[in-house]
């Protein structure tokens, strides 16, 4: 459609802008940038627009003392069997004298010089490992692009993982309704131990890993509707073909049956925003339960800003969200206890967990920053896209 092109074309130049903004402000050493949906839904007239996004970051005034830069792209839609539509963008500061990436085909550390984007040859690319997730993980799409990338780093005498990772979202609110935990909980509780089991395997030797990217975590959706719609009655709607669940209805028992919350496959129109955004949504947080699995292997800081999606794509509306999935936080910045041990223990309170561009038009999910003390090393997401999920 003209709106989908229209934010494809003006979307990367605000991102743009808001990254390089917070890098000017943060002045970090090593930037780790990672994108999902590259291109968006229309990947062959997007995929310009990435390479124009890419082409401004790199020349761009803000990272004119990043000196060496490592790009790398999965832009090839036609191979449907590999194709992730993620990217990956490292950026180190010339202050950095001591900066190496590990060859996993000839298992060991090579020096990083100058700047190289990588784009046609991702699977025979040395310096990567990327995967996609198998096709049965989520028999419900034709196909996928879900999967991860990861790349190695060695900073002076720290070694590290760095992991983008994209899991597999909601497909329809009805489902997500139908029990708790949700069957796409676990799906993406598959996918995700499927990857740390990847990067922990016994090829190569086991270091600190921060995975950081859209996990498409939500909300328990059983849960947070009973607990938003606690005193109203539900109303099913069924369709006259199939009689299959087309809506559900929540409506206050007095105060004239005024419509609390309607709920469709792609639709949840909850009547009071604000409670996603008051306290930055916090005390929701105990309905974000899908990570708690994984709580021997994945550790976080805390969580003090607001769910990161679905945000409205009107530039206009860069603080609302979109009424067509329950807000949740899908974006993250998890590591392993070894990661988190890399982080100054008497510090940690002065290391940023949070969104950035607040107040700006990003597309669907807001991106996350973390910022060590040290400015050592600056960790950003960003979606590349115009796809609604």
């Amino acid at each position: 459609t003209n709106s989908e092109y229209y934010i494809n074309l003006i979307f990367p130049n605000t991102v743009c802008s808001v990254l390089l903004q917070t890098v000017q402000t943060h002045r970090p050493l090593f930037v780790a940038l990672h994108c999902q949906e590259v291109g968006g839904k229309n990947y062959e007239a997007s995929m310009t627009h990435v390479d124009s996004f890419i082409k401004e970051l790199l020349s761009s005034d803000a990272m004119k003392d990043f000196n060496r830069a490592r790009v790398y792209l999965d832009k090839n839609y036609k191979s449907q069997e590999q194709f992730t539509a993620l990217g990956c963008c490292y950026f180190i500061h010339e202050s950095l004298k001591n900066i190496q990436q590990f060859d996993f085909k000839a298992k060991k550390f090579r020096k990083v010089v100058g700047k190289e984007v990588c784009s046609d040859a991702l699977p025979s690319t040395a310096t990567l490992e990327k995967e996609k997730f198998p096709q049965d993980y989520f028999p419900e799409c034709k196909w996928s692009r879900k999967g991860f990338i990861r790349t190695r780093w060695a900073l002076a005498d720290c070694a590290f993982d760095l992991v983008n990772i994209h899991l597999f979202h909601d497909a329809s609110n009805l489902v997500a309704w139908e029990k708790s935990p949700s069957v796409y909980s676990g799906t993406r509780q598959k996918a995700l131990g499927f990857v740390l089991d990847r990067i922990t395997d016994q090829r190569f030797e086991r270091l600190p890993y921060f995975i950081f990217g859209d996990f498409n975590f939500r909300l328990d959706s059983k849960q947070v509707i009973e607990s938003l719609c606690s005193t109203a009655s539900m109303q099913t709607v069924r369709s006259t073909d199939t009689n299959e669940v087309d809506k559900l209805i929540f409506r206050e028992s007095d105060n004239d049956h005024k419509v609390v919350l309607q709920l469709e496959k792609k639709l949840f129109n909850y009547i009071n925003q604000d409670v996603f955004r008051e306290n930055n949504g916090t005390q929701l947080l105990e309905f974000d339960r899908e990570l708690s699995v994984f709580k021997e292997r994945l550790h976080e800081l805390d969580i003090s800003f607001p769910p990161s999606y679905p945000y409205s794509e009107d530039s206009s509306q860069g603080k609302q969200y979109m009424n067509t999935r329950c807000p949740a936080w899908c974006d993250r910045i998890l590591m392993s206890a070894s990661a988190k041990d890399l982080l100054p223990e008497n510090e940690e309170k002065s290391i940023t967990y949070d969104n950035i561009g607040p107040s700006v038009c990003m597309g669907d999910h807001k991106v996350l920053l973390t910022n060590q003390p040290l400015q050592l090393v600056c960790f950003f997401f960003v979606r590349l896209n115009v796809s609604p999920e």
